[in-house]
C-alpha cells in the first residue's frame, strides 16, 4: 500500500474458545487483507491488552494452507488425499448421503457434530437449527465446563457475579484452576491494576508453575483433584480463628452450624496428607484469606477437567461465603457471567422446533459412540452420518485411540467444514472450506466478563471459503428443512436476536460496538440473596437438580475420591494443560506458534527425573490402559514428584506414533452431569 494511504480499522471481537472474548481493533489493508490485531482501546475489560495469538492473526488469516475448495475424498480415510469439486456438487452428496442415512435407520443416525471454535452465537450454534427441524441425534455438550457449571449453580444458582473489573479494587486475588496469562490475558491486566494501587496480593492455586504462577505472591503447587480438600482446610481455619462471618451467614447460608461441625476433621494436617501442600502453606494462604476484607477469588476452568470438579468449584465458593466478603467491592467469586445476557435463541437454534425425545449424544463420548458402545446408543441406530463444524474432534477428544478407530468406519459418511487440513478433516468424505471471524458476520457474549459485542464481516472470504451459516441454509435447502431461519442472511437473524433479546438491534449494536451488560452491584454480589427461592447460599448442594449421576457426590463440601488415582502400575498423575500459543486446536497451523512451542515434553520435577534416571530432552514413553505417547521430557520446578504435566494440544501427527495426548484420557463422565476429564488420568513413564 501507498504509505500515504490510511488504514482503515475495523471492529470485532476475539471468536475464540477463552472467556476474555476481547474487544478487537483490526487492520483492514483492503478488502482481502488484514494488518495488526489490537485489544480496543475503550473496552473497559479489555483495555487495549489482546493475546499474542490473537495479535498476529494476520498470520492465521492469510496461511498458506488455508483450505480454499470443496473436495472430495480420493485415498484412504485418515491419508488426507482430496480433489477439488464444486460447492454445488459437495452439498448434493452430503444432503443425499444424509438422506440415505435416514432412510435406513431413522433421521437420529445423523449426528451434526461441533463445538467452541467459533463462539459466535449464530456461526457456532446454528447447526441445531438443522439438528433439531431434521429430528437428528442431539449433543449433549460436555467437553469444557460442565463440571465447573455443576459445582457453581449448585453453589450460587446462577451465573453471574461480582464485575471482573472489580478485580482493580481488591487486596487480594486468588486464581484457582486457571492460568489467565495463558488463557484469560485481561484477568492480569485487572489483577496488575489491584497490585499497583492497592498493594494487593496474588495467590495461584495450581498444580504445576504456570506464567501465571510465576508471577504470583504464593504459588500453591497441590496434587491434581484435591481442590475440594485445600478448600476445606481454608474453612476450617477461618471457622477456628474468628474470621467467619456468622452474621452474614445467618442471613444467607443454607446450615452454617452443620457445616461448622463437618469441617471440623478437616484440618490443614488433613488436607496436607491429601493435597501434598505444606501445613504451614496452608495455614498461611488461610490466614491471608480470612484477614483480608476484598477477596476475589477467579474460579477458573481447570476445575472441569476432573471427576470431582463439580464438587471442587462448589467447596471454593463456599470460601467467601464464611467471609461475608461477597459484600465488599472487589470481593467474592466469579466464574461466569452467562446468564446476565438472557438470550432468546430460537431462531438461531430453531428451539421451536425442538424435539426433547430425541436422543442426546454426548460428546465427550464420540469415541465410544462411533464404535458402537450400546449404553451410548440406547436402543437408537448407530451414527452413520455426521457433519462436523467447529471442532477437531480427532485431537481434542478423549480416547484418541477408539476416536480413530470409529472415524475408519467405511459405514460413516463424513462431512467436515473446516479453515486448515485438521487430523479430523483427513477422515472426511467431503472437505468444505470454512471463513475465520473477520470473513462473516457473527455477535459475542463474553463468559468471563460483561460484553455483548458485534463482528461485523471485516473482508471477503478468502477463496471460496463459506461461512458456517451458509453451510447450514445450503443443506437445508436440498434437505427440504423448513424453518424460516434458513431463509434468513446472518445480519437479520443476529438483528431479531438482539431485539427478541431485550437488547438493540445489530446496526445500533454496531455503532456502538459493543453493549455493557454488567448487573448491579447489588445483584452481582448477591445482596438480595443468591439465586435460589429462599435467597440462601449453598453449603449442603441438591446435587439432583445438576444431573442424573449424583449418588456418590458428598452432602457438604469435601475431598471426594472420585479421580484416577495414581497407583504402582501407573505412578503419575498426568495434567493436560493448554499450552500458551496454541489455544486448543487452533494456532497449531501457525509457523509462529510452532517454533514458540518447540515440540510436546513432559514436565516432571527434578527429583522424579533423576529417580526415573532420565535426563532433560531425553525422550520417554508415556502410557497407561488406552495406549502410550512419545515425548521429550522437560525438567521443571514448582509441581511436586508424581505429576506430569503435557502442554496442549497438540496435533496427532506431532507425536512419534501418530496419536496425540488425548489417547491417554479417559471418556467416562464426571458427575452429575458429564464432563471432559483432562487432567484427571493416572500414567507410567519409560525411557523410550
Amino acid at each position: 500500500m501507498d504509505q500515504d494511504t490510511p488504514i482503515h480499522v475495523g471492529y470485532s471481537a476475539c471468536p475464540h474458545d477463552c472467556p476474555s472474548t476481547c474487544a478487537l481493533e483490526v487492520e483492514v489493508l483492503n478488502q482481502y487483507r488484514i494488518g495488526k490485531v489490537r485489544g480496543a482501546r475503550e473496552n473497559s475489560y479489555t483495555s487495549g491488552v489482546v493475546c499474542a495469538k490473537v495479535a498476529r492473526y494476520a498470520e492465521r488469516t492469510h496461511h498458506p494452507d488455508r483450505l480454499t475448495f470443496p473436495m472430495r475424498r480420493t485415498g484412504e480415510k485418515g491419508l488426507g488425499e482430496f480433489k477439488p469439486i464444486s460447492w454445488e456438487s459437495a452439498l448434493d452428496e452430503v444432503a443425499n448421503a444424509f438422506v440415505t442415512a435416514s432412510q435406513r435407520h431413522g433421521p437420529e443416525t445423523v449426528w451434526p457434530h461441533y463445538y467452541a471454535g467459533t463462539m459466535g452465537l449464530l456461526q457456532r450454534d446454528g447447526i441445531n437449527r438443522l439438528r433439531h427441524v431434521m429430528k437428528y441425534s442431539g449433543q449433549h455438550s460436555t467437553i469444557c465446563v460442565t463440571l465447573v457449571g455443576a459445582g457453581w449453580n449448585a453453589a450460587v444458582g446462577a451465573f453471574r457475579g461480582p464485575d471482573p473489573r472489580e478485580m482493580a479494587e481488591s487486596d487480594l486475588i486468588v486464581s484457582w484452576g486457571g492460568n489467565p496469562a495463558s488463557t484469560q490475558v485481561n484477568v492480569m491486566t485487572h489483577v496488575q491494576k489491584a497490585r499497583k494501587n492497592r498493594n494487593a496480593k496474588f495467590v495461584v492455586v495450581d498444580p504445576y508453575r504456570t506464567r501465571t504462577a510465576q508471577v504470583a505472591d504464593m504459588h500453591l503447587a497441590l496434587m491434581p483433584g484435591t481442590d475440594g480438600a485445600l478448600a476445606c482446610a481454608v474453612m476450617h481455619v477461618l471457622f477456628r480463628d474468628g474470621h467467619a462471618n456468622r452474621d452474614y451467614m445467618a442471613k444467607f447460608a443454607d446450615c452454617p452450624s452443620r457445616l461448622e461441625e463437618h469441617l471440623k476433621s478437616r484440618s490443614p494436617q488433613w488436607a496436607a496428607g491429601i493435597t501434598g501442600l505444606d501445613e504451614s502453606e496452608i495455614e498461611d494462604f488461610a490466614k491471608l484469606y480470612g484477614e483480608t476484607k476484598r477477596t476475589y477469588i477467579r474460579v477458573g476452568y481447570g476445575f472441569s477437567r476432573s471427576r470431582n470438579g463439580a464438587v471442587n468449584t462448589h467447596a471454593v465458593a463456599c470460601l467467601p461465603t464464611i467471609t461475608g466478603a461477597w459484600v465488599h467491592p472487589g470481593g467474592g467469586a466469579f466464574y461466569s457471567n452467562k446468564d446476565i445476557y438472557h438470550w432468546d435463541k430460537t431462531l438461531i437454534e430453531g428451539l421451536d422446533a425442538h424435539d426433547p425425545s430425541i436422543r442426546m449424544l454426548d460428546q465427550c463420548r464420540i469415541g465410544p459412540i462411533l464404535t458402537g458402545n450400546k449404553t451410548d446408543l440406547g436402543d437408537g441406530p448407530p451414527v452413520t452420518a455426521m457433519l462436523v463444524q467447529n471442532t477437531n474432534p480427532a485431537v481434542v477428544a478423549p480416547e484418541s485411540a477408539k476416536v480413530r478407530e470409529g472415524l475408519l468406519r467405511k459405514d460413516l459418511f463424513f462431512c467436515v467444514h473446516e479453515q486448515f487440513m485438521t487430523d479430523t478433516a483427513t477422515y472426511a468424505d467431503i472437505l468444505l472450506p470454512a471463513t475465520t471471524f473477520l470473513e462473516h458476520n457473527d455477535i459475542y457474549q463474553a463468559g468471563g466478563h460483561q460484553h455483548i459485542t458485534i463482528g461485523p464481516r471485516l473482508i471477503e472470504p478468502v477463496g471460496q471459503s463459506r461461512s458456517n451459516h451458509e453451510v447450514i441454509c445450503g443443506l437445508a435447502e436440498r434437505l427440504g428443512a423448513q424453518h424460516r431461519g434458513f431463509t434468513m442472511t446472518e445480519w437479520e437473524i443476529i438483528d431479531e436476536t438482539l431485539k427478541e433479546s431485550g437488547w438493540s438491534g445489530a446496526d445500533a449494536l454496531k455503532e456502538s460496538r459493543w453493549i455493557d451488560c454488567q448487573p448491579s452491584f447489588e445483584e452481582a454480589h448477591f445482596l438480595g440473596g443468591f439465586a435460589f427461592q429462599d435467597g440462601k447460599f449453598r453449603f449442603a448442594p441438591n446435587w439432583s437438580e445438576q444431573g442424573p449421576d449424583h449418588s456418590e457426590l458428598p452432602t457438604l463440601p469435601d475431598h471426594v475420591e472420585l479421580i484416577e488415582s495414581a497407583d504402582d502400575t501407573h505412578p503419575f498423575r498426568l495434567v493436560t494443560a493448554p499450552a500458551h500459543n496454541y489455544l486448543n486446536t487452533s494456532f497449531t497451523e501457525t509457523t509462529t506458534s510452532i517454533k514458540k512451542e518447540s515440540r510436546p515434553t513432559v514436565k516432571l520435577c527434578g527429583a522424579d527425573v533423576e529417580r526415573l534416571h532420565l535426563k532433560d530432552g531425553r525422550k520417554v514413553r508415556v502410557g497407561n490402559k488406552r495406549g502410550e505417547i512419545i515425548v521429550h521430557v522437560e525438567v521443571a520446578s514448582g509441581q511436586q514428584s508424581g505429576v506430569a504435566v503435557i502442554e496442549s494440544v497438540w496435533p496427532n501427527h506431532a507425536f512419534e506414533n501418530g496419536l496425540g495426548v488425548n489417547t491417554l484420557i479417559g471418556a467416562d463422565a464426571g458427575p452429575p452431569n458429564g464432563g471432559g476429564v483432562f487432567h484427571d488420568s493416572a500414567v507410567w513413564i519409560k525411557n523410550a
